[in-house]
Parts: C-alpha cells; structure tokens; sequence
C-alpha cells in the first residue's frame, strides 16, 4: 500500500520520526541521532517504508541550503578579516594532514593505492551539515570556535570539489578527458565567477530589492527562500556543492538591515526541512557489506574521533589560540560527512573501489556520526576532563585571543558582566549610565568588538572554563553576574567563584522558579528571571495605571503616566533640577520603578531609564510634559508602602476652616495631602492659590497617599 504513495510514505516516515524524537526525549538522546535512527528504520535495510528517494531528497536539499543560508546570513563579513586566515589555515592543514595519515595506514593495510586514495579523502572531509545545525542547537555558532569551524568546513567543501574532479578524472580511460590540472582551472574560474557575480549584487542590486520587498514579510520570507535555493542550485550546476551556493546567498544579504527578520523567519523551517536531511542520510547507509570490515572500520573510526581533533588542535595551537578554541573547533572535525559517502558512491560506479571499500567507509560514517554528535553535545564536560594534558597544545601566551582582551587596570570593578547577548547588553547598557564600572565576558567577538570600540573592558572567554578565573579582578569585583541561561554553566560558575575564594556578590539567570530555588540554595545572591520579572513589571505598570490613573473625576486637571526613555538626555538628574513645574506647570505625584511606587518624591530623588513618572496637570500640558521628559534622563531611591487615593470632600457650614486661606492652614504639611482642585457653585478653580480662602459649600479635591486620606475622612475638620 505505501509503495508509490509519497504522501502515504512521508505521513509513515513523520509518525516514526515522531516517536523516536519522544522516546529521545525521554532517554535524553540528541533529536539528530534519533532522526538517523528513523532513517535507518525506514530504509531498505529494515522497514523498506521509502520506495522512491526523489521527494525525501528534495525536501533534504531545501534544508541544507536553509541552514547553510542562515548560516551566511548571520555572517559578519568584517569577522572574516580575522578569522580567515585561521579557517584557511586549519582547514588545509587538517586536509593534508588526515589524508596523508589515512592514506598510510589504508596502504599499512593492504590497500590498493587508488582503494587507500578513496579512504583517505573520505576520512578528510567532515559534514558541514551535521555541525551547523550542532552548533546552531548550542547557541554556539556566533562563538569564537563556531565561526572558525564553519570557516574551515568551508574550506572543506571547496577543497572535496577538487578532489572529487580528480578523482574521477584520475584512472579513467575515456579519451579526450581533461586534465586534473585544467579541471582544477575551469572549478577555480567558475567560482571566481560566481563570487564576482554575487558581489555585484550585493552592491547595486540586494539592498534595493529587500528594501522594496520589506513591506510585506511574507514576500521578503519568499524572496529569501527562493535566492537560497536558487544560488544552491547555481552553486552545484557549476561543480560547487549546494552548500557553497546557498552560504554566498546568505552572506549576500548579511549586509542588509533585513536579515534578523529573515532569519527569524527561516528557522522554525529549516529546522523541519533538515529532518529530511537527516533520514536521507540514515535511509541510504548500505549494510549488506559492512560485517567484514569492523575490525578495520574501528582502527579508521578512532582516528577520525581522535586524530583529527588533535590535528587541529596542534595547528590552532601553533598559530596563538587558547586550548580550549582549538579543542572545540577541533571536535567538530570528528566524524566524516555525507560528502564522503558520495565520493565513495562515485568510485563505486567507476570501478575505482569495491564493495568491500564503500561498505568500509559507510561504516566508518555511521560510527563517527553517531559518536561525535556525543562528544560536541557535551564538549563541555569532556574540555574540563582533559584541560590539563591538552596545556601541551597551547602557548605559553596564546596572543591570539589575548588581542581580542581589552582588561583595564583599575582600583575597583563593580561588576564582571558574563555574557553579553540581548539581554547582557541592556543590563551593561544600564549598569554604565548608572556610572558603574564594568568587565564584559562573552565568547562571541562580534559583540565584543562593539563593546571594546565603546572603550569598554573585554575578555574573550567562557566561564565555564576554569582558567577564564585567572585572568579576571575577582578581588576586586563587587559582583559577578551570568545573564547565560544555562542551569550547568551558572552552577559551574558558582562552584569556580567559590574554589578561588571569591568573597563578592553573584547573580545569576535562571529560566524557571526551579533553578531559581536552586541557585539561592547554593549561595547565589540574586537570581535574575528575565521572562518573568518583564511580565510582572509590565502588570504592575497596567495595575498601577488601572488603579491610580482616576477615569471617573469630572475634573479639567488630567493625569498620565509617563514612561522614561532609555536614551533620555539628562540621566542621574533630582527631581529639582528637572524644570518641569517652572516650565509646564506640572507636577511629579509619584514615581514607580521595578513594581514599587514611591509617593511625593522628595526634590533630591533621581530618576532611572525605565521609571515610570505619574504626572497631573491641564491635559493641554501633559503633552508637552512628557516631550520634555523624554529629552531628559533620570536615577534615584525613597520608599513607601502606601498608594495613591483620590478623595471629594465637603466644606461644612460650622467648619472651623472656613474664611482661613490654604497658606493659613498648611494643608499639606498638617494633613499629608495636596488640593488639587475646588469646585465653588458651578466654578472649578483648577489652579489653586495659596491665598485661596474656603467658603461653605466648596467641595475639595485632594489627592495623597491611603493613610493621610483615611485619616483626613475620619477626623473631618471639614
């Protein structure tokens, strides 16, 4: 019944993948070795579910140029000034390296020359695919070792066409078959082609078509989808893979102000495209040949999970960088990729190898896959397991990454800022306009550069990393604050501070009340709840307005509620130095800041950024009010428990007030209250003179915190 239904095929296909991602879940396995799981299920070796490859592989290559596209679209191409020649470098030196090592042990093994060939560049190449979308899960694509990694296994895909074309041009026996070395040439002129055409439009044609496109996001979204696939296919017609195409489409529009939308976009659907991918990959593993080759395929597999990193970890080492860059860059050289298989596929239907050799090098593929994807999961855990025999790959000062260091010499930090995302960078933001001194840690150089080019201390680095701790003022430091919501690195962070003996304050992120009990549990000081504390914030802010702002008052005086800017001009001004009342004729009621109110703030209060400011006055002024407000900036500290009332009162004909002025009387000061208004027949005095006298009938409107309110009502002196 499933044979030739793809529809059928792919709703059976989903379900299983379903269920295997569930029981993943459970069993705390990654999604991907689970997809691959499916794949082999549903292959031939097993199940037999697909009986035509066409619509699963299509779906596969939209993935692949997906991820590979959102890849080039988070690209900062002033990143590959420095990070390029560390990519070039580790990616050839890696390629030559493995394949002469892979090559000798398959010759030591009684290999053919051309079979130990084969071998060889299979064992070079790694699976672009695989790491991205590892990194990508990790959040650590944007990172140091990330952008190395993509950068090489760029390098990696390039180098697999060369060798692909001499592969197949070498032991063929067609006459008039072209050179290796003009091969060579015409891939070489065809990618300078492509990269000038790209270029090209970058600068004349992209940014004005995104720009035209951007009024609707569901035809900037189309757009982008389309130039992925598009260059994908460009990228392969012209003897590139699909995956170099797609990444210079990404890069192309990285430069435009679109591509956060797009990639936001892009994400949810690469990400189901990519499980395609991923049972492409399983489903065609070839089994009926491996049985023979296991002893062999284990001796190749632990040079790929062990020799390649370490061959990259040497040459990254060489050139300045720290041990633990050149360990997690090298982990993602840990298994041989879906391109390596082809090649292999290749030299089978020539005549080149056996059998015996592509079942060799499917095996060898699936183990490396499988046991790899582990080690880049919890690269973490195995760095700190082998920090110390690794010191032998790192210089004695690795200038590297200490260029990419700004520490200052200082007498005193107030606070060492872990990492310096979205949200890190709002809390710096407030933290220096609150004139407090900060370190910045984070292990994307992107956002360090921004923030080294504000004169801001850096240091590249994770601190999750023990040795990070040796190079920062942890004697000096106030506080050390993680905005990283990661529950193990906040814990390791916590268990590092305390074995150096650190005596300040720590605050950390938690993603849920779980891990906030947690880290108070452990000593932390202040647990930061980014979701929640903005929920509550943004309902205390419509409480407040609900409740103070009056609706019902048939009053000409109006209120408003009037929320400080970030970038307000005069930040860290009192309340006496703002000319508000002098220049509008408004006034200041009360200030509510992070789900306090503080009533009647006294001319010495400053205000924050983000303090909301509840003013009265004639509506004609609030506007103006506010404008003025938001040219200026604010700072400050008062408390009170007590809440805003509106109260209408009578004056009495045997009131002991009448006849006396407001001055005479000193409302304010005696009762705690301000009069805001009088109502007088059918007259409402709005602005209220000092030298105003109470008449019998006057009806007050006076406004001040519950207690003074409550007490003015019970002991009527009206």
């Amino acid at each position: 019944m499933l044979q030739g239904n793809a529809l059928i095929e792919i709703a059976a296909i989903l379900s299983l993948a379903t269920i295997l991602g569930i029981a993943g879940q459970k069993l705390r396995q990654p999604l991907l070795i689970m997809f691959l799981a499916t794949g082999i299920l549903v292959g031939p070796s097993c199940f037999g579910i697909i009986a035509d490859y066409h619509q699963i592989e299509l779906l596969a290559h939209m993935g692949i140029a997906l991820l590979l596209f959102i890849v080039g679209l988070k690209l900062d191409v002033n990143l590959i000034r420095t990070t390029g020649p560390v990519a070039l470098a580790t990616g050839l030196g890696q390629i030559i390296f493995t394949s002469a090592i892979g090559f000798a042990i398959a010759v030591f093994l009684d290999m053919s020359l051309i079979s130990a060939a084969y071998v060889s560049v299979a064992l070079t190449f790694s699976s672009t695919i695989i790491i991205v979308k590892l990194l990508s899960d990790k959040k650590e694509i944007d990172s140091l070792h990330g952008q190395i990694a993509v950068g090489f296994l760029i390098v990696q895909d390039i180098a697999a066409i060369l060798a692909l074309v001499g592969l197949t041009t070498f032991g063929s026996t067609v006459p008039g078959k072209e050179s290796v070395l003009g091969s060579s040439l015409l891939v070489a002129a065809k990618g300078l082609g492509l990269l000038g055409t790209v270029a090209l439009l970058m600068r004349y044609a992209l940014p004005r078509l995104t720009r035209r496109l951007a009024s609707s996001q569901e035809m900037l979204t189309l757009f982008a989808i389309a130039w992925a696939v598009f260059l994908s296919v460009v990228g392969e017609l012209l003897g590139f893979s699909k995956e170099v195409g797609a990444f210079l489409a990404g890069i192309s529009l990285a430069s435009t102000d679109y591509r956060d939308a797009i990639g936001a976009r892009l994400t949810t659907l690469r990400d189901f495209l990519l499980l395609f991918f991923f049972i492409d990959l399983g489903a065609r593993l070839e089994w009926s040949t491996v049985n023979s080759q296991v002893g062999v395929s284990v001796l190749f597999s632990l040079f790929v999970l062990v020799g390649n990193p370490l061959i990259v970890l040497a040459i990254m080492g060489a050139m300045g960088y720290r041990r633990r860059t050149g360990f997690l860059a090298g982990l993602t050289v840990a298994q041989i990729s879906e391109f390596s298989l082809i090649v292999a596929a290749v030299g089978l239907s020539m005549g080149h190898i056996t059998q015996e050799t592509m079942g060799l090098i499917t095996l060898v593929g699936v183990v490396t896959i499988f046991v790899s994807t582990y080690m880049i999961l919890y690269s973490g855990n195995l760095y700190r397991l082998l920090a110390g025999p690794l010191k032998l790959f790192e210089r004695r000062t690795p200038y590297r990454e200490a260029a990419a260091d700004s520490l200052q010499e200082g007498s005193s930090v107030d606070v060492i800022l872990v990492g310096l995302g979205n949200y890190g960078s709002a809390l710096a933001e407030y933290l220096l306009r609150r004139q407090k001194v900060v370190i910045g840690v984070d292990f994307d150089p992107g956002v360090l550069g921004r923030w080294r080019s504000r004169g801001i201390s850096v240091l590249y680095g994770d601190m999750g990393d023990p040795e990070i701790h040796e190079q920062l003022p942890l004697s000096k430091a106030r506080w050390v604050v993680s905005t990283v919501r990661s529950k193990e690195l906040n814990l390791a962070l916590v268990q590092h501070l305390k074995n150096r003996g650190y005596g300040g304050n720590v605050a950390v992120t938690a993603a849920s009340q779980k891990e906030a009990d947690l880290f108070q549990a452990v000593g932390v000081r202040v647990v930061f709840r980014p979701f929640i504390d903005a929920a509550e914030q943004a309902a205390d802010a419509l409480t407040h307005s609900m409740e103070f702002l009056p609706e019902t008052v048939n009053w000409p005086i109006a209120f408003r509620e009037v929320r400080i800017q970030s970038e307000a001009a005069v930040a860290g001004q009192t309340i006496r130095n703002i000319p508000l009342r002098s220049m509008t004729g408004v006034s200041i009621l009360a200030i509510s800041r992070a789900g306090r109110v503080y009533y009647d703030p006294l001319p010495d209060f400053q205000v924050y950024p983000g303090d909301r400011l509840v003013i009265m006055g004639l509506p004609e002024e609030l506007k103006e009010a506010e404008t003025m407000l938001n040219q200026l900036k604010i700072n400050g500290d008062v408390v009170s428990a007590d809440r805003f009332e509106l109260a209408d009162l009578n004056v009495s004909d045997d009131s002991e007030l009448l006849g006396r002025t407001l001055a005479d009387l000193r409302f304010r000061q005696k009762y705690g209250v301000t009069i805001v208004g009088i109502q007088r027949g059918n007259d409402q005095i709005t602005t209220v003179s000092p030298l105003e006298r109470l008449l019998s009938g006057d009806r007050l409107l006076v406004i001040g915190t519950t207690g003074p309110i409550e007490r003015l009502k019970r002991e009527e002196p009206l």
